[in-house]
């Protein structure tokens, strides 16, 4: 059984290696590709975030970084567009 099993039907930020994507978790499996639905990726910058909506999106899985759950209701309280952070450095391997 796969650990990313437990995010299933739950909002993930998921960092990869050239990004930041969130979603809800619809499916994984056993080679820890995932299948997020609502998905869209944050993109910093020191002039604010922008939210690219993605949709129905597929993450291979080795080019996962980090996955962890988001706290929605902090998430919803967050207003994400006045963000201001240096984008994130390109994860190599």
């Amino acid at each position: 059984m796969s650990l990313l099993n437990g995010f299933v039907d739950k909002l993930v930020s998921v960092i990869t290696l050239d990004g930041r994507v969130l979603g809800t978790t619809r499916g994984v499996d056993s080679a820890g590709n995932i299948i997020l639905e609502k998905c869209h990726e944050r993109v910093f910058s020191s002039d604010g975030t922008e939210v690219v909506p993605l949709g129905l999106y597929v993450i291979r899985g080795d080019s996962i970084g980090i996955i962890g759950q988001i706290d929605t209701d902090a998430e919803t309280e967050m207003n994400i567009e006045e963000l201001r952070a240096e984008p994130l450095p390109a994860i190599s391997l």
